[in-house]
């Protein structure tokens, strides 16, 4: 199956964020391959796809019939040049600018002229990203939300010099996959993270000035502003880490202290408290 002149894509880190990229597209008919250096990421990866898989069938979400269809469509590698004839790469790895740009100068080389380069970055701008490679042009920010199985929404962030032709072949693609999108200018931490991480690090500050426990400062937000889950526990799920690493990048970026990160997220992020994937962050799990 072809979409918006794909039909074979790469997907680079066999984290959760990679995983439900490759699982969605795949879903939607895609050839994928989902590379990590790691081997035991991508067994790990396996079984957290079949598993998503399987809960979505049960929920006649989707049909048997699709799961297997888009298992099938899935291979898994250790070798980043197995994606050397893929179309696209959407690279889904370490919230690090130099280690992403490293990644980057490589797909450059590897790829076909005519290959384009996307980037799951929640909050590092695109332009600079773009301009580790000699095809800026053909470089792209397609932020999913996680889990991106179950998310509906994809940031699609065109750098300074990205081709409007790449840009639109991009939204085309995450509108087929079933995603709603949403084009943000390229400034640090796009639409999404711009409002959210300036929540998420007052929560903290509420936290470490013992404005409230954490419980009342998660239910004070779920039940008077009506959120599925409170800011505190949303950065658990979502990593302290990254959020530390998300504030700090627009802190950097914008030069507004208003997203200097707390504290107290730093001390968490230097205990190894990092939430959900640590089984420990500001709660326990």
């Amino acid at each position: 199956m072809e979409i918006a002149g794909f039909s074979h894509i790469g997907v680079i880190g066999a984290g959760q964020m990679g995983n439900g990229i490759a699982q969605v597209c795949a879903t939607a008919g895609l050839k994928v391959t989902l590379v990590d250096i790691n081997p035991e990421y991508l067994e790990k990866a396996k079984a957290q796809i079949a598993k998503s898989l399987d809960k979505l069938t049960s929920k006649a979400v989707i049909t048997a019939a699709a799961a297997k269809a888009a298992s099938d469509n899935l291979t898994y590698s250790s070798a980043i040049d197995s994606t050397s004839s893929c179309g696209l790469v959407v690279e889904a790895i370490v919230e690090k600018e130099a280690i992403k740009a490293e990644l980057f100068k490589h797909l450059d080389q590897l790829l076909a002229a005519d290959a384009i380069i996307a980037t799951n970055t929640s909050s590092i701008p695109i332009t600079r990203l773009g301009a580790s490679t000699k095809r800026p042009d053909r470089f792209i920010g397609m932020h999913f939300m996680n889990p991106v199985p179950l998310m509906k929404l994809v940031e699609i962030i065109p750098g300074m010099a990205t081709a409007a032709a790449t840009t639109a072949r991009i939204v085309t693609l995450a509108e087929a996959v079933g995603k709603t999108v949403v084009t943000s200018k390229d400034y640090p931490g796009f639409i999404v993270n711009r409002v959210l991480m300036p929540m998420i690090n007052e929560a903290f500050r509420a936290l470490h000035e013992g404005v409230a426990n954490p419980e009342d400062i998660d239910n004070g937000m779920k039940l008077g502003c009506n959120q599925p889950m409170g800011p505190l526990t949303l950065a658990d799920f979502i990593g302290l880490d990254t959020c530390l690493s998300i504030l700090t990048v627009m802190y950097e970026g914008l030069g507004d202290t208003r997203y200097a990160p707390s504290p107290l997220l730093k001390q968490y992020v230097e205990a190894g408290y990092l939430g959900v994937k640590s089984k420990r962050g500001v709660y326990q799990y």
